[in-house]
């Protein structure tokens, strides 16, 4: 069974930094692509970033330049560092993996911005 956990979260204030980690139950690279959406209060799921199989990523306009996503295929692990917070990025954080056509997603974790 693959599953997906995400440690990391918490509050922050603006501008600071948080780092989200999911780690996989098989190797990362065996998933076509793992991406991490957000849900913020009142919205619905949003992608943030992904990292395809060959290692190209993809960032949404509002977090491009603050976030970044890396890979450490020994641990199975997919980062999301966030740097320079915004209160608008509060929200529950959930790691997503696809496999061909099934979709696994982590537990979620909260990440809150206070101003």
């Amino acid at each position: 069974q693959v599953q997906l956990v995400g440690p990391g979260g918490g509050l922050v204030q603006a501008g600071g930094s948080l780092r989200l980690s999911c780690v996989a139950s098989i190797n990362i690279l065996g998933f076509n692509n793992i991406d991490w959406y957000r849900q913020a209060p009142g919205k619905g799921r949003e992608p943030v970033t992904g990292t395809a199989q060959n290692g190209v990523t993809d960032y949404a306009d509002s977090v491009r330049g603050r976030f970044s996503i890396n890979r450490d295929i020994p641990s199975r692990t997919v980062h999301l560092q966030m740097n320079s917070l915004k209160p608008e990025d509060t929200g529950v954080y959930y790691c997503h993996g696809r496999i061909i056509n099934d979709d696994y997603w982590g537990q979620g974790t909260q990440v809150t911005v206070a101003s």
